[in-house]
């Protein structure tokens, strides 16, 4: 499986983006769709996720400063994942990529990232 994540750029502090991963290849194994986030100098992190077959989502337990502005969701039909990032603050400045995982399993394979930068 191949993931690219693509939607990211510049804006400005109170806005919105919405971030696409397009999966393309053998998605026989891949079970749910995970987004994360790098900031400058910091670890990746998960945000959240969303399976293929039933659209569960779930999202990361902090910071609570995601809760209630991020939205994933998917569109079957274009094997893509989209992530909805409202209300944007300096904080949300990071690289957002997409990862894969098969069921009962970990994170394992991650696309490129696309780069958001939130500028006050």
């Amino acid at each position: 499986v191949q993931l690219q994540a693509s939607g990211g750029g510049p804006v400005q502090a109170g806005g919105s983006l919405r971030l696409a991963c397009r999966a393309s290849g053998n998605l026989m194994g891949s079970y749910a769709i995970g987004w994360f986030r790098q900031a400058p100098g910091k670890e990746r992190s998960f945000v959240g996720e969303i399976t293929w077959s039933s659209g569960t989502v779930s999202y990361a337990d902090s910071p609570d400063s995601v809760k209630g502005r991020f939205t994933i969701s998917r569109d079957n039909a274009k094997n893509t994942v989209y992530l909805q990032i409202n209300s944007l603050n300096a904080e949300d400045t990071a690289v957002y990529s997409c990862g894969t995982r098969s069921r009962y399993n970990e994170y394992d394979y991650w696309g490129q990232g696309t780069q958001v930068t939130v500028s006050s």
